[in-house]
């Protein structure tokens, strides 16, 4: 998957999302509850599993997805980018100031070691 490479270089922080539904705008959060907060080494391992994931193919489940990560820089001020995904359809959506339209949407195969350990961490963060 490509994440913009500037805004990972800035990433501090990762605030990761239990989704509970679909933005209301384009450009809005996706709702749901924060169920942590990463930072240092657990930044880097993150958006090296994110990407690292491989390419996949679209499946039809109409985009319900179930996790999120944002991603701030140091001032904690606005995300820098916010990614949601879909293990079911295996898409993941991605928006954000430092986002450009061309990685909006990719796709990814949930199947693999890197999409199976993000999941696990997903999972193992929630409260």
């Amino acid at each position: 998957m490509h994440l913009p490479a500037e805004a990972v270089t800035a990433t501090a922080l990762i605030e990761v999302v239990r989704i509970s539904g679909l933005p209301a705008g384009r450009d809005t959060p996706y709702p749901g509850t924060t169920v942590a907060h990463w930072i240092g080494s657990e930044v880097a391992t993150a958006l090296s599993l994110v990407e690292s994931l491989s390419g996949g193919e679209q499946h039809r489940c109409g985009f319900s997805p179930g996790w999120g990560v944002r991603a701030y820089e140091d001032s904690l001020d606005l995300a820098l980018f916010e990614v949601a995904f879909c293990f079911t359809c295996q898409e993941i959506r991605m928006h954000g100031r430092t986002v450009p339209s061309g990685l909006a949407k990719q796709y990814f195969d949930p199947d693999t070691l890197p999409a199976r350990t993000l999941l696990t961490l997903f999972r193992t963060a929630t409260p």
